[in-house]
């Protein structure tokens, strides 16, 4: 089974050896793919949504896996006992879906070993939550597929501090390593930035000059995690 690009960087996420949750699963392409790989031992492929669960089923049984991964039709964690699964993978959904589902179970979710989240949104609230919520993010990634790009994290219990907005927009370890992928998204975000701040220029009104301050607080936060790359090459 092929995985897309951005599903292939969440799987690598997963601990091997875990048992596997995989929160809004859709196709179940993610438990698939890490039983033929050998990584995991079981999975459990849940969606909230009786549609994708049906799809997921087809292929669990097209795979003949049927023994090792079961699906369950549950709001985000709601199904799943504390102890059933090492690993919760909680991808493609937006950073404040990603935040209720943890909030609504937080015994399940405080049950566990490793969050994989790769939140399409408000990435900077879905780690304030975390860092909150007795969480400390381990290991992050990004890739570029189809002209959008993908962070994702794996989060552990534990400790952590954000080293305020910086962290919390661009993730600390991601700056940390200074990914390649992360340079190229600020590269982007700063045109992008810079054409609206453009477009703004004879704008008249409050409104209008709210949004310039916005959108110039926004550059300026974009200039200080390029300053990653720049102390580097200096």
């Amino acid at each position: 089974m092929e995985l897309s690009q951005r599903l292939y960087a969440v799987a690598r996420l997963v601990t091997p050896g875990n048992r596997l949750a995989d929160v809004g699963t859709d196709h179940g392409y993610i438990p698939i793919y890490l039983i033929k790989e050998k990584k995991i031992p079981y999975g459990i492929a849940m969606d909230i949504n009786k549609g994708p669960l049906e799809r997921a089923k087809e292929h669990i049984q097209a795979e003949g896996l049927q023994g090792q991964i079961e699906t369950r039709l549950s709001d985000g964690l709601e199904k799943l006992t504390p102890g059933e699964a090492e690993t919760a993978v909680i991808a493609g959904m937006g950073g404040a879906l990603t935040i209720r589902i943890l909030e609504k179970d937080r015994e399940t979710a405080a049950s566990l070993k490793e969050l994989i989240l790769q939140p399409q949104s408000e990435l900077f609230a879905v780690r304030r939550f975390l860092a909150q919520a007795g969480f400390c993010i381990e290991e992050e990634d990004m890739v570029l597929e189809d002209g959008k790009y993908y962070p994702m994290m794996r989060a552990v219990p534990g400790n952590m501090e954000l080293a305020g907005e910086l962290e919390e927009y661009y993730g600390p370890v991601l700056l940390k390593k200074k990914n390649p992928c992360l340079r190229q998204y600020l590269l982007w975000e700063r045109q992008v930035k810079e054409d609206i701040l453009q477009q703004l220029k004879e704008a008249r009104g409050e409104g209008a000059r709210s949004r310039r301050q916005e959108v110039c607080h926004a550059l300026e936060r974009n200039r200080q995690a390029l300053a990653f790359w720049d102390m580097e090459e200096n």
